[in-house]
């Protein structure tokens, strides 16, 4: 296998076969993400990404789960997807799950056609960062899309048959916008109504621009409790069916789990505790992303 710089994939993929299909993120320009500042984005040569497939065949006699890393495998041609899960059917018949990060542009420029495709050759779950449901907050941090572009591509991804699983990054509109950003975000994920739901806590990087705009004081970091009152108000306003919610990464204060809408109030249970026992909040050293 043939990997250039440092390799990201979601929590989710832990054991799965990861294949670059890009190198880095085509818009790698986000406030507050670091990862892959090292690269500069190119997509790579389709011989090249069934070569590291058949490699992988030597190394794993059994692979149930493919991600297509880095950034956004999906700003690879229909075609190149294509062939791309076609060899992993032909390699991997036992695989069960071909997963990839996605930009919400990604989406948009794919057909529901080619997007029910795909779905139908294998690829299982698309990660779409939507960050914030605010417009404000979005420009802010330079997402390059609206709440319509998101909601526009996470629908037709739904719609598609392909599982979404889409992400918030809490405290991501600093203590201006809490209000803001938990309101929007939660009516963006019910325009959406994705599969899973996973919440992040900002955690800022060192050399991205947010870094330099919590240096100045320009933004207000959340303290843990006011992340938790905001994930309160992102919690009580959302309305999604059989959504699969997780607030477990490593970069949370506190572990939140459930199904919406069943456990809802289990889950809003647990935040009003750690806001009146404060010192259930994971230390700052311990958050990683």
């Amino acid at each position: 296998m043939r990997y250039e710089g440092s390799i990201y994939r979601p929590p989710s993929e832990a054991y799965s076969l990861i294949v670059q299909a890009t190198i880095g993120c085509s818009h790698n320009k986000c406030a507050f993400c670091s990862m892959y500042k090292d690269k500069e984005f190119r997509i790579r040569q389709i011989n090249e990404i069934l070569e590291d497939l058949e490699a992988g065949k030597k190394y794993h006699k059994r692979v149930d789960k493919v991600f297509l890393a880095d950034g956004n495998a999906l700003a690879l041609s229909t075609e190149d997807l294509r062939r791309i899960l076609i060899k992993v059917k032909e390699l991997f018949p036992e695989c069960r799950s071909v997963g990839a990060y996605s930009s919400p542009k990604d989406l948009l420029r794919k057909s529901l056609e080619e997007l029910k495709e795909l779905q139908g050759l294998g690829l299982s779950i698309v990660y779409l960062g939507i960050e914030s449901g605010s417009d404000h907050i979005l420009s802010s941090v330079a997402k390059g899309a609206t709440a319509e572009d998101i909601i526009s591509a996470g629908k037709k991804a739904v719609e598609s048959g392909i599982k979404l699983s889409a992400t918030i990054i809490s405290g991501i509109g600093g203590r201006k916008h809490w209000k803001e950003h938990a309101i929007e975000s939660a009516r963006v994920i019910n325009e959406i109504s994705p599969h899973y739901l996973a919440l992040l806590t900002l955690l800022v990087q060192p050399g991205t621009k947010l870094y330099n705009q919590v240096c100045s004081g320009e933004f207000e970091l959340l303290t843990p409790k006011e992340v938790m009152e905001e994930t309160a108000a992102l919690v009580e306003n959302l309305t999604v069916v059989d959504c699969v919610f997780r607030s477990n990464h490593a970069s949370n204060y506190v572990s939140l789990a459930g199904i919406l809408p069943l456990e809802k109030e289990k889950i809003l249970d647990t935040i009003r505790q750690a806001i009146d026992e404060e010192d259930r909040y994971k230390f700052e050293i311990h958050r990683r992303l």
